[in-house]
C-alpha cells in the first residue's frame, strides 16, 4: 500500500491505496470536478451539502451505468441462447 497526494477544492489528502497513482488521480480529478459544478449553480453551499449533493450525483451515474450494463448482459445472453439453439 502507498500513499498518494491529490488536489480536491484545493485541499490536499492523502489517499492510502494499492491502485496506481494516476488512476487515483483522475478519480480526485473527478471528484473535483463535480463539487465545482455544484458550486457554480449554488455558490453559498456548505461544504457537507456540496459534498453530499456531489456523491448522490455520482451515485446516480454509477446506478445508471449498473442498470445499463445489467441491460447489455441480458441481451448478450439472450442473443448467445438464440445462436446457440440455431447451431443446435
Amino acid at each position: 500500500m502507498h500513499s498518494v497526494e491529490v488536489q480536491i477544492l484545493g485541499q490536499s489528502y492523502a489517499i492510502k491505496t494499492d491502485e496506481d497513482e494516476a488512476y487515483i488521480k483522475s478519480l480526485a480529478r473527478y471528484i473535483d470536478e463535480k463539487l465545482k459544478e455544484i458550486y457554480s449553480v449554488a455558490p453559498n453551499i456548505s461544504q457537507a451539502k456540496a459534498t453530499v449533493m456531489a456523491a448522490f450525483g455520482i451515485a446516480d451515474e454509477l446506478f445508471k451505468i449498473r442498470t445499463e450494463q445489467e441491460n447489455l448482459d441480458k441481451m448478450i445472453e439472450e442473443k448467445t441462447r438464440i445462436l446457440s439453439g440455431l447451431l443446435e
